[in-house]
C-alpha cells in the first residue's frame, strides 16, 4: 500500500523551530501534511532529520522551497529563506481558521497577540519575548512544582472541588513559590490549575489589548488544545475564542504557504 502523503512532486516545505518542538509543513499546493518532534538538545538537527524522514516517505529528495520560521529560524542553514513567526503564524492561524480576525498564540517562550485581515496579513501585533510569564514554559514550571506532566494538567478539571484560591506573581519563579506554598497549605490541585488559568489569561488578556482584538480569536500554540484556558482566554477578553486540532502547526503552514507564493512567482 502507498503510504505517500502527495501523489504530486512538486514540495515546498514550512519549519518552525520552537523552543520546545520542531514543526513541519509540507504542501503541494493542494494538500497540507504536519508532523513534528522535540526541538531536543540540537533542534538544528531535529529539523534536518525530521525534514529527511518527511520526504523520504514522499520520494523527494529536497523541497522545491523551503521558508524557516520561530525561535530558531536563524540557525537552519538548509532553508531557503528565514522569516517572522509573526508573519508565518498570523497566515497559518488564517488558513486553519479563515474566519479569524485575531491571533492568540502561547508558544514554549513567548505569547503573541496579532490582528489579521482576511488574506491572514498583520495589521498589528504585540509580543512578550522578554518574560515566560504566560507562556508554555510558564505552565511547565506550575505543572512541576504539583507534581504533574505539563499534558497532564489539560486532563484535570480546573477548579471542580469548588475551592479557590490566586497566584498573585507572574514571575516564573516567585509563581511557582506561590503553587509550592498553595500545596503546602493543604489546596487542592483543581484550585491551584484554576488560579493558573486565570492568572495566564489575564496576562495575555493585557497584553492583547494593546492591539485592540477583533473576534473571532484564533488561539494557537502549544497550549491551544487546552479548552480550559481557552475558555479562561474568552472570559477575560470578552470575545469567542476558537481554536483548530493543527493550531500547533500555524506557524509552519503559513511558512509553507509563503514558500509556496515564492515558487510561483519564482
Amino acid at each position: 500500500m502507498d503510504d505517500r502523503w502527495f501523489m504530486k512532486q512538486i514540495v515546498v516545505a514550512g519549519i518552525d523551530a520552537g523552543s520546545s518542538a520542531i514543526k513541519l509543513s509540507l504542501y503541494d499546493g493542494v494538500q497540507m501534511k504536519n508532523v513534528s518532534c522535540p526541538s531536543g538538545w540540537n533542534p538544528k538537527e531535529q529539523a534536518a532529520s525530521l525534514l529527511a524522514a518527511a520526504l523520504a516517505k514522499q520520494e523527494v529528495i529536497t523541497p522545491a522551497y523551503l521558508v524557516g520560521t520561530g525561535y530558531g529560524r536563524f540557525n537552519l542553514p538548509f532553508v531557503t529563506k528565514a522569516m517572522t513567526e509573526i508573519t508565518c503564524h498570523a497566515r497559518g492561524a488564517s488558513y486553519l481558521l479563515p474566519e479569524a480576525k485575531t491571533v492568540l498564540d502561547i508558544g514554549g517562550q513567548d505569547a503573541k497577540a496579532i490582528r489579521i485581515d482576511e488574506q491572514g496579513k498583520v495589521q498589528d501585533f504585540v509580543m512578550n519575548d522578554k518574560c515566560a510569564a504566560g507562556t508554555g514554559r510558564f505552565l511547565q514550571v506550575m505543572a512541576n512544582a504539583l507534581g504533574l506532566d505539563v499534558a497532564e494538567i489539560g486532563n484535570i478539571e480546573a477548579g471542580a472541588d469548588g475551592q479557590q484560591c490566586t497566584i498573585n506573581s507572574m514571575c516564573t519563579v516567585f509563581a511557582e513559590s506561590e503553587v509550592i506554598g498553595l500545596v503546602n497549605r493543604g489546596i487542592t490541585r483543581e484550585a491551584i490549575i484554576g488560579a493558573l488559568y486565570t492568572s495566564i489569561a489575564n496576562r495575555v488578556a493585557a497584553m492583547a489589548a494593546g492591539i485592540q482584538p477583533t473576534p473571532p480569536v484564533a488561539f494557537t500554540g502549544g497550549v491551544a488544545q487546552n479548552q480550559a484556558l481557552r475558555r479562561e482566554l474568552a472570559a477575560r477578553l470578552g470575545l469567542p475564542v476558537i481554536t483548530h486540532d493543527q493550531a500547533i502547526f500555524a506557524g509552519s503552514i503559513g511558512a509553507a504557504l509563503y514558500a509556496w507564493d515564492a515558487l510561483q512567482v519564482s
